[in-house]
């Protein structure tokens, strides 16, 4: 569900600006830097944290190197009441 908040504009020297709820920019994760995209007459502001940036890269050189494995396969068999039936 959205909520929507009402922000006044406010004069910040030459320039304007709103202010954001504190609630807001915890929410979204922002720091001290924040990306601002116009699109469509819409206002977008997003964090610059980007938590997952490089997996993507980071799993391919693991993938080229063989250390993608699953640890269970990597790993010398575990005890033996792994394999065997067990009795209740």
């Amino acid at each position: 569900m959205k909520q929507y908040l009402h922000a006044s504009i406010i004069k910040i020297g030459n320039s304007r600006g709103i202010r954001i709820p504190k609630p807001v920019i915890e929410q979204c994760g922002f720091q001290t830097e924040v990306e601002i995209e116009v699109h469509r007459h819409h206002l977008i502001i997003r964090s610059t944290n980007h938590p997952r940036a490089g997996w993507s890269t980071s799993f391919a050189r693991m993938s080229d190197s063989g250390d993608d494995r699953l640890l269970d396969q990597v790993a010398e068999p575990g005890p033996d009441w792994d394999t065997e039936e067990w009795e209740w």
